[in-house]
């Protein structure tokens, strides 16, 4: 299972916690991440992951491109709704190329929870 894992700044940490809390599941994974939040998880928790470039920098176009590819199966892609992203456009992308290839999208905690659990059986 390959699983995608992107955070904006404002939400690193909450995405260090959530991987941190399923460390044991997602271990099993193929981790994909954008830059920093793959160093961050990297780091903090151990776990092996493919790190991307960051997303201003193309890293949401890279693991967009891997959807497209059918090389992703599930995607955590921590948000922040309230603060301007200079890449929009490229998360745009992102967001419409899984729903074209019908890819499971978490865009915060809860739904979050919801993927690991439905996609790894984990609860």
């Amino acid at each position: 299972m390959r699983i995608a894992l992107i955070a904006h700044d404002e939400l690193k940490d909450e995405m260090v916690e959530f991987v941190t809390a399923h460390a044991d599941a997602l271990g099993e994974c193929d981790l994909v991440t954008t830059g920093t939040t793959g160093k961050r998880i990297a780091d903090e928790t151990g776990l092996a992951v493919n790190r991307q470039a960051s997303g201003p920098y193309g890293g949401d176009l890279q693991i967009g491109g891997m959807i497209a590819d059918d090389a992703i199966d599930g995607v955590v892609f921590l948000r922040d709704p309230l603060t301007a992203q200079a890449h929009e456009p490229d998360i745009s992308a992102l967001l419409r190329v899984c729903d074209v290839k019908d890819v499971p999208l978490a865009t915060n905690v809860a739904s979050a929870e919801l993927l690991v659990d439905g996609l790894l059986d984990e609860g």
